[in-house]
């Protein structure tokens, strides 16, 4: 190249050959050109290196950076899987989801942010979300039942709930336990009455049962004396809930029908029950002692719904009885017993640690946590370690339906239990373990479950379009209750029948905390913060809890009959709805005249044609039955007076707020808007 010989291998000569002539960096310097060389060190002591040929543009690389990138999920790119199922928990949160499919919470919040939900990665998400979420990023979502969940907890204590109860010689007969049902005041628990010779009725508030109880009654069948457990539960239409845990427990249902009133709603309701828990029925047929009692009657009524009567050539058993006369109470237990020697076989293992259920619970005042517990297998001791639902604790004391202390319960044995921490879950299940340390785990996982549950159960989320349309149309109400009760079973239908009203979707009611109790100043910090209202059933503030209420201004109701509670609750909610109001016509004036004053400008000189005419009320223009514009009555005068109201038949000079565009012949009808009553 031009320039001296032995140029440096780093910088060659035009062309892009490097200098020769001399040996490495020892001559002048080399010509113009690019850099060559190959790794040799050229001039001012700077490395040659390869020849960089056909790189790639940033364009081309971001390309091919894309193409390994994942796909875009929502407008966000996210690894999809490949269909493998994913186990998540009820009221799992998106933290839980990411941690099993490897991605960071924040892009699958971002995800379900795009897709319209908006949803942090700590909350609770409900399962359909999730299942949602699950297919747009390929993965099978498996929500886990509480009823699973609870198995696989157990099982990794290696405890077996209600399956294995040992081999045959193992077994031995056990009392039925037996559920009444039926609708309200059809004689329940008067029949239950007669049956134990106490007097339960008396002491229910409103004359109703608002609570599951108990009892132990014992009979004698072909010279052998034998035991039945009922369970006596609310027949008010509130109590759906606690029915259907009811039927749950049981080996066999008492259906009971009042002779003189026919099969009522509550009764088909507690059938259905029945049918569904797939148990054996017998109809107690009560208060034959009346003279409107029509026992043949009830017999056609429920044979129209598949429980066909023996003597009909049917498999249902039907019992006359009166709760108050006594008459066919023997005749009653009697078919209980037949019905279950012929229907079932009531085995149970009296050896093996005690399992069964929680069938109502509540707090007293001087024993703490009470709970009463149907024995299903095993024998329940005094000192036994017991978990129920996510209480737990060390079994102080048993007592019977009698009141008297028992050491031990045998299978289907009802008794109270004292001892626990809390007070459990109406319908949880109660198993004895280990040691008290066994209970404490199994209680707290229990619990930080039912948490979670519960969280993706009662907070209601929205999506942005229902956002959107609640801005718009003005900020959606809503009713924020604190539900505290004498028993878990009550709080539990309270909060069922309460979630069941409905008055549209203007008005949300949400039931942000429940507990059993009386209420307390926790409470009633949490109902200020969040402008709640506290419902108390069957429970008083406690402490300084009134105090703080009427600080706060927190409202506090107390009950204790469930259908009052149910009643002004609903009309709470009907009165947070906005008023509907409807148009009302006052009168119609027709322009005769039209006259131009410099003071009050135009002016219509009307005869009124129908109704009345009112100065300052709403007004609109006609003009052939076409509305011109809507305005007010500006003005209103009967001859040289300011009037404030012109009747049929008479005439009026008036003006119109902003218009003067009026002609002879129009007319002025004039209206009011009325609040309608909601129904």
């Amino acid at each position: 190249g031009r320039g001296r010989p032995g140029g440096a291998p780093g910088r060659g000569g035009i062309g892009g050959a490097p200098g020769a002539g001399g040996p490495p960096g020892g001559g002048g310097r080399g010509g113009r050109g690019g850099r060559g060389g190959s790794g040799t060190q050229g001039a001012f002591g700077r490395p040659g290196g390869p020849a960089k040929r056909g790189r790639k543009s940033k364009k081309q690389r971001r390309q091919e950076f894309d193409q390994m990138e994942a796909p875009s999920i929502g407008g966000v790119r996210v690894r999809q899987g490949d269909g493998q199922t994913v186990r998540l928990r009820r009221g799992a949160s998106l933290t839980d989801l990411a941690e099993k499919i490897g991605v960071e919470p924040a892009v699958l919040v971002q995800v379900l942010f795009n897709l319209g939900e908006m949803v942090n990665a700590t909350q609770s998400v409900a399962d359909d979300t999730l299942q949602v979420l699950g297919a747009e990023l390929n993965y099978n979502i498996e929500v886990v039942s509480p009823e699973d969940e609870d198995r696989e907890l157990l099982e990794s204590f290696d405890i077996e709930f209600g399956e294995n109860e040992g081999g045959e010689e193992d077994l031995a007969p056990r009392p039925p336990a037996v559920t009444v049902m039926g609708h309200v005041d059809h004689g329940k628990t008067k029949l239950l009455d007669a049956l134990r010779h106490s007097n339960v009725v008396a002491g229910e508030a409103g004359g109703i049962t608002q609570a599951i109880g108990a009892y132990q009654v014992a009979t004698e069948v072909d010279g052998q004396e034998r035991k039945i457990t009922f369970i006596d539960t609310p027949g008010h239409e509130a109590f759906t809930a606690m029915r259907a845990r009811g039927a749950k427990s049981t080996d066999i249902a008492v259906l009971v029908v009042a002779a003189d009133d026919g099969v009522m709603p509550q009764t088909i309701e507690a059938l259905n029950h029945a049918k569904a828990a797939d148990v054996p029925i017998v109809v107690a047929v009560n208060k034959i002692d009346k003279e409107t009692a029509d026992p043949v009657k009830v017999r056609g009524q429920l044979t129209e719904y598949g429980l066909v009567p023996e003597e009909y050539g049917g498999d249902t058993m039907f019992v006359d009885v009166s709760a108050t006369t006594h008459v066919g109470l023997d005749a009653l237990l009697e078919a209980v017993i037949l019905t279950a020697d012929a229907a079932l076989d009531l085995r149970a293992n009296p050896d093996m640690p005690a399992q069964g259920v929680a069938i109502e619970a509540h707090l007293d005042k001087g024993r703490g946590p009470v709970a009463t517990v149907l024995v299903h297998r095993g024998t329940l001791h005094t000192g036994d370690s017991i978990v129920a639902g996510s209480a737990y604790g060390r079994v102080r004391a048993l007592i019977n339906d009698q009141g008297e202390n028992v050491d031990a319960a045998p299978p289907s044995m009802p008794v109270q239990v004292l001892g626990l921490t809390s007070v459990p879950g109406a319908g949880d299940n109660f198993l004895v373990v280990e040691d008290d340390r066994m209970a404490r785990q199994i209680a707290e996982k229990r619990e930080a479950r039912q948490r979670a549950a519960m969280l993706a159960k009662t907070t209601r989320r929205k999506t942005l379009d229902q956002l959107f349309e609640q801005l718009a149309k003005g900020e959606t109400q809503e009713l924020r209750l604190i539900l505290k009760g004498d028993s878990a079973g009550a709080v539990e239908a309270l909060e069922d029948s309460l979630l069941q009203i409905d008055v549209g979707e203007e008005v949300d009611l949400r039931v942000i905390d429940r507990g059993v109790g009386a209420i307390t100043e926790t409470n009633v910090s949490l109902a200020a913060a969040s402008d709640a209202v506290i419902i108390g059933f069957n429970v008083r503030a406690q402490g300084k809890a009134t105090q703080l209420a009427d600080a706060e201004g927190v409202d506090i109701r107390y009950y204790s009959v469930i259908y009052a509670a149910i009643d002004d609750v609903e009309a709470a909610l009907k009165g947070m709805l906005k008023p509907i109001y409807e148009e009302k016509v006052l009168g119609q004036a027709e322009i005769r005249e039209i006259f131009r004053s410099s003071k009050f400008g135009i002016i219509a000189g009307c005869m009124v044609i129908d109704g009345s005419i009112r100065r300052n009320s709403k007004a609109r223009l006609l003009r052939d039955g076409v509305v011109v514009t809507e305005t007010s009555i500006a003005s209103l005068r009967r001859e040289k007076d300011d009037v404030t109201e012109v009747r049929e038949g008479y005439e009026c000079g008036t003006t119109l707020a902003g218009f003067s565009d009026i002609h002879v012949g129009d007319i002025i009808e004039t209206f009011e808007m009325v609040e309608k009553p909601r129904d």
